[in-house]
């Protein structure tokens, strides 16, 4: 028993100085607790006590359960630190309410008991802080998963934390197939807080769970990265998640700040990254769709939602297996405002899809330096939906190119649906797939602007069918031998100043046409 170890519980000074060969050896300590060969020696400064592990109890060749030494260990202002080897648990260790507490490990493993042997909850391996009696400060750190066993996997940590939170390198291997939760929950409780969660990765992603023992208990299956209530500023950091049932990195609900730096992130049904939030960026990270199981519905790369002033930067997403509604970039509803910035989108494969999509009652929304590649079966690369809202929409130094088709009358690079747009500097190329006719853009509404672009289409470079557009300075040309300008009946007020239009302006009835120095 624990009791009987009277040493098993020291201070950082007499852990350092008399840890055993054995125990120096699995740790990789030399005689300073900074020791170069020590990962996590700048970090015993920051507790009170660091305790070895495997010195006080714990088994770290993955026969004997490890909960019932942890439970006996927990303590504040104390630092758990693993030596190598695999530490099988089959039963949930909690802690809450602590002011400093860390696990670290150093080549340790991880080994979760499968579906049916884990004891108790079936939902995680460690419950660090609950939503009303958080943790302060949280270090979890150096961490391999084994879940490469049938049946086996359970959210490896849930965290809700007040002050600071910092968790890394922890990386989850084999397909989570047990139908449980997924492999991570992270929340700041204070809108003061701050948190990091680096080097995450799951990249097994998990099955549905009518394919795991847990059928019929839960919708859809697994999350990959959860951060549903978090109200401080939290940092994803080169994460990676392979494909959940349940959305990748799902963290839309909370009022705080999510910021996603790099990563990768691959063929979750759903969304791969769905960010909500105030100010929160998404920036430079890959999201890649290139399969798509039985049971996926929708596989969009990037969604945000519930919240103002949204950035994403730098993103590069490829979507080459798509699904209808799978998106490769998804502005919803309840987003005040955004900036899409120096991002590269590409679509291909047998299917209608499309690129960036704006919701009709979302909030001012720039796109600026960005590229778009089109070239499934239809779909517009940019479809800005039908709104009252009149916060402006600003496209600028956008590229539209590719070959798609016409399928189920998607047939448009941009379909403009909404009041007080403007493109400025747009290149747009629709040539269509096979011979098929596209449009460049294609305007429904009022107050729309087209200035110093260059369109080019198989059908019509511009079509109108909206109030009060202006377009100048522009350069408009078909590829067939259709007009450089399509002119419903229901349109009133067009005017084209300045363009080089080639081919004309086929009128089909619209009231109050401006020309001004065209050339034709």
């Amino acid at each position: 028993m624990l009791e009987d170890r009277p040493n098993s519980r020291r201070s950082r000074r007499t852990f350092l100085q008399g840890v055993t060969a054995v125990g120096a050896a699995a740790l990789g300590l030399t005689s300073t607790a900074s020791g170069a060969s020590d990962p996590f020696g700048q970090y015993y400064d920051d507790y009170g006590t660091v305790i070895d592990v495997v010195e006080a109890g714990a088994d770290n060749t993955g026969t004997e359960p490890i909960t019932p030494v942890l439970d006996e260990l927990r303590a504040d202002d104390t630092l758990l630190v693993f030596p190598e080897g695999r530490y099988y648990m089959d039963e949930q260790f909690r802690f809450t309410g602590f002011d400093n507490f860390g696990m670290v490990g150093q080549n340790a493993t991880l080994v979760p008991a499968n579906y049916h042997e884990f004891d108790g909850p079936q939902y995680r391996l460690f419950r660090l802080g609950v939503s009303y009696r958080p943790g302060r400060r949280l270090r979890f750190e150096g961490f391999d998963v084994d879940q490469t066993a049938p049946e086996t996997g359970i959210r490896t940590i849930e965290t809700y934390v007040s002050d600071r939170l910092e968790v890394r390198d922890i990386i989850i291997r084999g397909q989570h197939d047990s139908g449980t939760w997924g492999p991570g929950l992270f929340n700041i409780t204070s809108a003061d807080g701050w948190g990091i969660v680096e080097r995450f990765r799951a990249p097994g992603g998990a099955a549905w769970v009518n394919n795991t023992p847990n059928a019929g208990n839960r919708w859809r299956g697994p999350i990959g990265i959860e951060a549903n209530q978090n109200s401080g500023t939290l940092e994803f950091r080169r994460c990676a998640l392979g494909a959940f049932p349940n959305n990748g990195l799902y963290a839309a609900g909370g009022d705080g700040k999510i910021v996603v730096h790099g990563g990768y992130y691959k063929n979750s049904n759903g969304a791969n990254i769905r960010v909500g939030g105030q100010g929160s960026e998404i920036r430079w990270p890959t999201v890649e769709i290139d399969d798509t199981r039985p049971d996926d519905r929708s596989q969009r790369g990037i969604r945000i939602e519930n919240g103002r002033d949204f950035e994403i930067y730098g993103a590069a997403v490829e979507n080459a297996s798509p699904k209808p509604t799978s998106h490769a970039i998804s502005v919803m509803n309840s987003c005040e405002s955004a900036r899409i910035d120096n991002v590269h989108v590409r679509l291909h494969g047998s299917a209608v899809n499309h690129g960036i999509v704006l919701s009709p009652e979302c909030g001012a929304t720039t796109i600026v330096d960005t590229e778009i590649t089109h070239e499934t079966d239809g779909g517009y690369p940019l479809w800005i939906r039908n709104s009252d809202r009149t916060e402006q929409v600003l496209a600028e130094h956008l590229t539209i190119s590719g070959r798609a088709g016409d399928a189920s009358g998607f047939r448009d690079g941009i379909r403009c649906e909404r009041d007080n747009c403007r493109f400025s500097h747009v290149d747009i190329s629709q040539l269509g797939r096979d011979g098929v006719d596209r449009n460049a853009i294609v305007n429904m509404a009022d107050d729309v602007t087209v200035y110093n672009s260059e369109l080019r289409a198989s059908q019509y470079p511009y079509v109108d069918l909206g109030t009060n557009s202006l377009v100048r300075d522009s350069v408009l040309k078909s590829t067939t031998n259709s007009e450089a300008v399509c002119l419903y009946s229901s349109a009133e007020n067009p005017t084209f100043k300045k363009n080089h239009l080639d081919r004309g302006i086929r009128d089909l009835g619209a009231d109050g046409v401006t020309t001004w120095e065209n050339t034709y």
